[in-house]
């Protein structure tokens, strides 16, 4: 172990000393180590688990031939901390078992898999501290990645310290956004008294100087290379003439010390690299049925390439590649082969039938269906990228053409569901080069639309969604109408794809299609959106509001749910349906949470976003907002946090975030992507600041776009506002009689509401009063706060210029308390000013401070958005077990940002928090 500073680190070591202070005093710390290979990235571990002085201490390795195997880096993380499973909420723990085949189940969520362990290592820190070590992780298989780095961005007040090594130049492993120091080269200084401390006798100095450059300051490559020189060779200068890489020369080094080794203890390498669990007891088997001497594994130790002790370790990962590489290709073959000899095939066939294939030089049937069965394992478990190298593995192993592109459509289908879109692309060619009956070239073709759209270009993928929607018709109903329903949803956001292909085009070829099959709900959804695309709003709404109904009342598998919960959500908010909105993008978030389905629930949650800030719930906005970022760095999308301030900047009347939004937005969108949410975002900042120039510009912009119709209908709503009040009368009155058509199909309170507060400023007289006064009723019988305070407020400003002071206050003092409340800075700007115009007097109503909100909204102020709904939550009476399970946080955490709320709100209970926080509605289940 290294206890003492290393020799040119004193600058990490002193970090990694400051970590382990912080982590004493209660604090939680995650340190990335990264740095070219043989570096030091290891030793420092070492002198960190060293130091680490009262810690409970797990260490992990990567492997690189594990990458491949889902789950293997966590299990080595909480394989001491199982014993603790049953403390974890039963979602948590049943998932994290199911992951580590404790126990059988459906395939784990890896969301679910990521908050058991992060409550795991919580819970084990609770009665020591501890150090998470892991080595090489860039080798970690990519699930494992993906979880640690999903647990370090949630480590907040749990004395946890998480120290990762990663190799560089690697693959991204999911690590970035994480605190991270370099560990660099020695210098020349550093580099001569390392050398002259591990090379005994004398040295030539012209050999110094040489391994000083040619190593160029890595330690490794200073410890290593004079093992692979002759006496000779160290005193004469007689050294490898080729400069190479200090990886590529450490490697050569090690080539050289295991061909020099005898035959046992060289085959005995060998079957340990072919084997990279480190099972002692499987590495001696498979010596044994390969006559391997028993003396072999003291002479490899001594030879200083490998450990032998409850598990083998090598010494660097260099060793292993070597050891592989100096075998012959038929030596690597029979050692697999003993390998899967030894490997008991009913607790551990997966990793038999691995071996197996890696054992079979061409052809074999056999060992490519038990590869085939290893995958449907491996699918059920969760792991779809170890399935998808078993397909693959087995489709190469195929003799028969039509086998052969069979698995490997399948090996495809699995590598884009793990989010492999390169090596799927390949795989689907290597598929098409084979003979796929009709069902299997639809399919393949819808593959490759998916791939496109999810990898590179919604446009692109458009026309590729649309050809195998008409192919898969006569031959898979369901599959043609979910591909129809995905093709609808990309139509939506682009305005023409290359293959001229648009949103009307499709809608066509949706309504010319035989019905799907049951449920009719989903078919009522996909044709009442496409009969609203070709032949009017009025002409689909009817059925997408049958649909909504149904959806929201029966029962919906989870499958259904997710694949048909966002398109309905989003045509709820399109035909003014504020109830089904609530309760479908409630229910989507829930169901993503519970499924872990990742690849739903950040839009989910922006679903519910745009749901929750309607219903003047903007805290609870930010929360979910919160939340969708932290996803969304955890997965790599960057899009969550311009939608997300194009959703809320605007009412808070915040300009120069909207406009970075916009731009951002702009940049990353397709050529031919509709201009909608970026448009109507500029249309509603402007109108709140008072600026309907602008505003009348921008929702001109947003009505024009017909693909998104929600959007333009809301632009529409935008745009009669600014209109009437830029002089623009008619057009305002245009497109109020347009809103009053969608209202009446729709039938709504919302939507009737919102058409008569529009028509209420195209008219004058008592005409105007009415439409107000029934906009205020209509709109006061739904959840849509915002829309309801505008109204009061339009409403009031009309009193205003008709001289009705006292009535004016009225409905101005309810529009700015409601949208002061909110959150609405813009429009409250406006009411406050209009409140002023009206004087006061005698019997008046007050006139509110500027910004004034009710004493009780006050702290409200103080506490992040975390911070409000963890209090929210607590106040209500659920533990910090329950609200970590809904937050995906750890107790810990929970008990941490609870200290920080007691004391910005002045409190010292559970108790005393509800009566500290504005009350709001609940989100309807």
């Amino acid at each position: 172990m290294t206890r003492e500073p290393m020799l040119g680190r004193s600058r990490e070591c002193a970090a990694l000393d400051g970590l382990l202070d912080a982590v004493r005093a209660g604090e939680s710390r995650v340190l990335v180590l990264h740095g070219e290979p043989g570096v030091g990235r290891t030793r420092l571990l070492e002198y960190a688990t060293a130091r680490a002085r009262g810690f409970r201490v797990a260490r992990v390795t990567g492997v690189e031939s594990e990458t491949e195997l889902p789950y293997a880096g966590l299990h080595q993380l909480c394989a001491p901390f199982l014993g603790r499973l049953d403390r974890l909420p039963a979602p948590q723990r049943d998932a994290l078992a199911t992951a580590f085949g404790l126990a059988a189940g459906p395939s784990p969520a890896r969301f679910l898999v990521g908050i058991a362990v992060l409550g795991l290592l919580a819970d084990a820190a609770e009665q020591e501290p501890l150090v998470c070590a892991v080595d090489d992780a860039q080798w970690l298989d990519e699930v494992s990645a993906h979880t640690l780095a999903f647990v370090a961005r949630r480590l907040l007040g749990e004395r946890i310290a998480l120290v990762l090594a990663v190799r560089e130049p690697a693959p991204d492993a999911g690590f970035a956004g994480l605190p991270r120091l370099a560990v660099g080269r020695l210098s020349d200084g550093d580099a001569r008294a390392l050398l002259a401390a591990v090379v005994p006798g004398r040295l030539d100095e012209r050999v110094r100087n040489r391994i000083v450059a040619e190593t160029q300051g890595n330690p490794l490559a200073l410890l290593e290379l004079p093992h692979g020189l002759t006496p000779e060779e160290l005193a004469g200068g007689f050294g490898r003439p080729d400069a190479r890489p200090p990886a590529g020369r450490t490697e050569q080094a090690y080539l050289h010390r295991v061909r020099a080794l005898p035959p046992g203890p060289r085959q005995l390498l060998l079957i340990a690299a072919a084997e990279p669990v480190g099972d002692v007891t499987l590495l001696t088997r498979a010596a044994a049925l390969l006559g391997v001497e028993e003396s072999a594994a003291a002479c490899a130790e001594a030879a200083g390439l490998v450990t032998i002790g409850t598990r083998v370790r090598f010494r660097h990962p260099g060793v292993r590649s070597a050891a592989y590489r100096a075998a012959s290709a038929e030596a690597r073959q029979q050692v697999h082969r003993a390998l899967a000899d030894a490997t008991d095939p009913d607790t551990d066939p997966d990793r038999r039938a691995w071996h197996l294939a890696n054992a079979t030089a061409g052809p074999h049937e056999q060992v490519a269906e038990e590869l085939e069965r290893s995958a449907g394992r491996a699918q059920a478990r969760g792991g779809v990228a170890a399935a998808a190298a078993f397909l693959a593995r087995a489709a190469e192993l195929t003799a028969d053409p039509a086998a052969r592109a069979a698995r490997a459509l399948a090996a495809a289908q699995a590598k884009y569901q793990a989010g492999g879109y390169d090596t799927a692309r390949e795989l689907l060619d290597a598929a098409s080069l084979g003979p796929l009956d009709e069902r299997r070239l639809a399919q393949a073709e819808l593959l490759r639309g998916r791939i496109v759209l999810a990898a590179t270009s919604t446009g692109s993928a458009l026309p590729m969604l649309v050809r195998a929607a008409d192919r898969l018709e006569p031959l898979d109903a369901a599959l043609a109408q979910q591909t129809y329903r995905d093709a609808l949803d990309a139509a939506l956001v682009v305005d023409r794809a290359p293959g001229g292909a648009r949103l009307r085009d499709v809608a066509r070829a949706v309504l010319a299609a035989p019905p799907g099959p049951p449920p009719v709900r989903n078919d009522l959804l996909l044709r009442g959106l496409a009969a609203m695309t070709v032949d009017g709003f009025a002409a689909g709404a009817p059925m997408v509001l049958s649909a909504l109904d149904a959806l929201r009342t029966e029962e919906v598998s989870p499958a259904e749910g997710l694949g048909w919960f966002p398109l309905a959500a989003r045509m709820a908010f399109t035909v003014w349906d504020f109830d089904s909105s609530t309760v479908l993008s409630t229910r989507l978030v829930e169901l993503a949470r519970e499924t872990g389905a990742l690849s739903v629930l950040p839009s989910a949650i922006l679903q519910l976003v745009s749901n929750r800030v309607l219903a003047g719930e903007m805290d609870r906005a930010d929360a979910l907002i919160a939340e969708a970022r932290a996803i969304g760095e955890a997965t790599g999308s960057h899009y969550l946090a311009h939608y997300a301030s194009l959703v809320t900047e605007p009412w808070k009347g915040r300009e120069a975030e909207v406009l970075r939004a916009v731009d951002a937005m702009a940049r990353d969108a397709d050529p031919g992507d509709a201009p909608g949410s970026g448009a109507w975002a500029k249309a509603v900042l402007y109108n709140g600041l008072g600026r309907y120039e602008e505003a009348c510009a921008a929702a001109e912009q947003g009505a024009e776009n017909l693909q998104e119709i929600g959007l333009a209908i809301r632009s529409m709503v935008e745009l009669v506002e600014s209109a009437a009040r830029s002089g623009r009368r008619a057009r305002a009155a245009e497109v109020a009689d347009r809103i009053a058509g969608t209202a009446r199909a729709s039938g709504t309170d919302w939507a009737l509401g919102t058409s008569a507060m529009v028509r209420a400023q195209v008219n004058d007289g008592p005409a105007a009063e009415a439409l107000y006064q029934e906009a205020a009723e209509r709109l006061g019988r739904t959840g849509v706060r915002i829309t309801r305070a505008r109204a009061h407020l339009l409403y009031g400003e009309w009193l205003r210029r008709e001289n009705r002071r006292v009535d004016a206050r009225e409905q101005l003092g309810i529009a700015h308390q409601a949208l002061s409340r909110i959150g609405v800075k813009g429009f409250a700007e406006r009411a406050w000013r209009e409140l002023r115009a009206t004087g006061t007097g005698p019997g008046t109503t007050a006139v509110p401070r500027r910004g004034a909100e009710s004493r009780t909204a006050e702290p409200r102020t103080t506490l992040t958005a975390q911070e409000a709904q963890i209090a929210r939550l607590a106040g209500g009476g659920m533990t910090n077990p329950e609200i970590g399970a809904q937050l995906f946080i750890s107790p810990h955490t929970v008990e941490w940002h609870l200290r920080k709320v007691y004391t910005k709100l002045g409190v010292t209970s559970r108790r005393q928090l509800s009566g500290a926080l504005v009350d709001e509605p609940a989100v309807p289940a």
